[in-house]
């Protein structure tokens, strides 16, 4: 077994991985976007899981709104891109596979 804390004090940091599989804890600052039209990943899916505050996510040009609770699964060679929008930090838990 493998245990690690998640404390979202950085903006992105790989926190576990292995051969198949990448866990990484992301926090976006209010007001603050990450990716964008040219992020994308050729050969990973990003699971991405929402642990608290708001934002947008738009994917290959489509927006929609994420909250807490909420799991999106990013294909490969889907664009993307985050924008917080809410008042407190954006953290999220992001499961690459394979791994980036």
């Amino acid at each position: 077994m493998e245990r690690t804390h998640l404390d979202f004090d950085r903006y992105f940091e790989v926190v576990m991985d292995t051969d198949e599989a990448q866990a990484a804890e992301m926090t976006v600052d209010p007001g603050r976007a990450v990716g964008g039209p040219d992020n994308y990943h050729a050969d990973s899916d990003q699971w991405l899981f929402v642990v608290s505050g708001t934002g947008l996510v738009t994917v290959d040009g489509d927006t929609q709104r994420i909250d807490a609770g909420d799991l999106l699964r990013i294909e490969a060679g889907e664009r993307h891109g985050i924008e917080n929008d809410g008042d407190a930090p954006l953290e999220t838990v992001n499961f690459y596979t394979p791994p980036r």
